[in-house]
């Protein structure tokens, strides 16, 4: 089964993260931060990845640290339930657009974490949401997860759909490198790792 756990306890958030890779795209996200669960609904939901995120953090402070330590989590979740990596497609690319907002992105989960990273949003927030909050949990998933991840925002204007759009390309490019290899159950790999 490609499920996953993983609890983080920190002097500053507490998460628990579950998934399930072979899912049906059920989520019941609760972050205290109403847009980031909105980002996570959709990750989940596009992706096919069952997803349950619990997390608690100094949202007195800021949304900082529970938006970063919950995309450590979560890359740590997908890395476990991925385990040896054998039979899976490896790579996944999807180009979303969403009414205004275009955004491509292209993974590798190679084992080897490396953030490509061309978005940028025409104002700083979403609501109370802080836009570069949206970079911090990509780069997150991308370290913990060991994915090579590329995002490139084709064109947008407004901040909303740009970052809607980030997260449904993101997720349809994890459903797609995830998935079951019909035609091997063989690593992925010539060189016999990854």
């Amino acid at each position: 089964m490609r499920k996953a756990t993983i609890t983080r306890t920190t002097a500053e958030t507490s998460i628990s993260v579950e998934i399930d890779l072979d899912g049906t795209g059920r989520y019941s996200n609760e972050t205290g931060v109403g847009f980031f669960d909105h980002m996570l609904d959709q990750l989940s939901r596009h992706s096919l990845i069952d997803m349950t995120v619990r997390a608690k953090g100094d949202l007195h402070i800021d949304d900082h640290h529970t938006v970063e330590d919950t995309g450590i989590a979560l890359g740590q979740a997908l890395a476990k339930a991925l385990g040896d990596k054998k039979g899976i497609r490896r790579y996944g690319h999807f180009v979303l657009a969403m009414d205004d907002a275009q955004v491509a992105s292209a993974l590798d989960l190679s084992g080897r974490p490396y953030l490509v990273w061309n978005l940028d949003f025409p104002t700083a927030r979403i609501g109370t949401f802080d836009t570069e909050l949206v970079r911090e949990f990509f780069q997150a998933l991308s370290t913990h997860g060991g994915i090579t991840l590329h995002m490139d925002k084709v064109h947008g204007v407004n901040s909303h759909h740009i970052a809607e759009a980030a997260f449904k390309a993101v997720a349809r490019a994890l459903r797609m490198a995830v998935e079951a290899d019909p035609r091997s159950d063989a690593l992925p790999s010539t060189k016999g790792a990854l």
